[in-house]
């Protein structure tokens, strides 16, 4: 703690990331990072563009990549004027916060949901209001009367549960006069995006990342689509904070990670087989497991201790998710490895558990 600290540092409750150890030979399934690495396009692309122009700065309005993620969404009706992109979706999000997100009614977002949306709240002194899942863990969209704005994560984190397409829709129906963000960071693993709405709803904005489903973690790409005035808002916003947010190398990487559909889809297939098995061996073990469209699980076991089970797999340099937090404070979210993972995973639960 400083003197020279603003007054509202004192009052942040900053985001806690998931844990980046040095372990050797670790198992790691705690930050819903791809198991497998990057489109050797995107791989390809990235060593291309390390040369002499990095002395030069990249396009502040990354053009390119909005023009892929347009092409990518050419059916649904999205040009270059509904994309907006940023360094990460957490980025996006955080200028989505600033220039969107505070009324004079408080945000919405569930209870159970990411962890940095308070965050934010803290950080922009947005009012907000959790609003409780379902006994189920699923969002009830007739809970979220009264606010001024809505988001949450479709499919939800960490519960890996999906929101149906129609009930986003009845959301923005009944709320025209709210804006209704749905961050879709996992949604290419079982979900139907939002962006097949934008061109019918003036209300909504669908955030995505490139970490998850294209494996660019590392690379920190992350993007908007929505209404064009929505996207003037974002932009306006990232002009007065940090007009270029992503790098050459990144804008390349992520351009050839979007146009190459066919590793994507290969990718996603893998990742769900394996989610699908992980969950029935889970459950064989004595597991209770979330219905996930996400490429994580989260699960309970009924007997034992969320907390200690973690610290017995980490023992076994396997790292898993626990949150301390209420209702779901006996749960682990486990991210899909690959299948080899997944089975030292099973093994190493089937021996803590005899």
């Amino acid at each position: 703690m400083s003197r020279f600290w603003s007054p509202v540092v004192h009052t942040l409750t900053p985001y806690t990331p998931g844990e980046q150890p040095k372990i050797t030979n670790l198992i790691k399934l705690n930050t819903n990072e791809n198991p497998y690495g990057p489109s050797p396009k995107a791989i390809a692309a990235m060593q291309a563009a390390v040369n002499d122009h990095l002395r030069l700065y990249p396009d502040p309005n990354g053009d390119v990549l909005k023009d892929a993620v347009a092409a990518f969404h050419q059916a649904d009706g999205i040009t270059r004027a509904n994309v907006f992109v940023g360094n990460s979706s957490d980025e996006v999000l955080a200028h989505t916060f600033q220039a969107l997100l505070k009324h004079d009614k408080p945000l919405l977002f569930p209870d159970i949901s990411y962890s940095f949306y308070p965050v934010y709240c803290g950080l922009y002194g947005i009012e907000y209001r959790t609003v409780p899942l379902t006994a189920e863990f699923e969002i009830n969209t007739a809970d979220y009367s009264g606010g001024g704005a809505i988001i949450f994560p479709n499919p939800n984190a960490p519960t890996g549960i999906l929101l149906p397409l129609a009930h986003i829709e009845t959301l923005l129906q009944t709320y025209p006069d709210q804006i209704l963000v749905v961050d879709e960071a996992y949604v290419d693993f079982g979900g139907v995006s939002a962006i097949s709405l934008v061109n019918r709803y003036d209300n909504l904005l669908v955030v995505q990342t490139l970490s998850k489903s294209r494996s660019l973690a590392g690379a920190r790409v992350g993007f908007a689509v929505g209404h064009a005035d929505l996207i003037a808002g974002l932009e306006r916003v990232k002009n007065s904070f940090n007009s270029y947010p992503l790098d050459r190398v990144a804008l390349a990487g992520a351009v050839a990670a979007i146009e190459d559909t066919g590793y994507f889809n290969q990718t996603c297939a893998a990742i769900n087989a394996s989610r699908d098995t992980l969950s029935k061996e889970l459950r064989q073990l004595g597991f209770d497991v979330l219905p996930s469209h996400a490429n994580f699980v989260f699960a309970r076991h009924p007997e034992r201790d969320a907390a200690q089970l973690a610290q017995a797999l980490r023992e076994r340099a396997i790292l898993v998710r626990h949150f301390k937090l209420p209702r779901i404070e006996q749960f682990l979210r486990i991210s899909i490895g690959t299948d080899a993972e997944c089975e030292a995973l099973v093994a190493a639960l089937t021996a803590i558990l005899q």
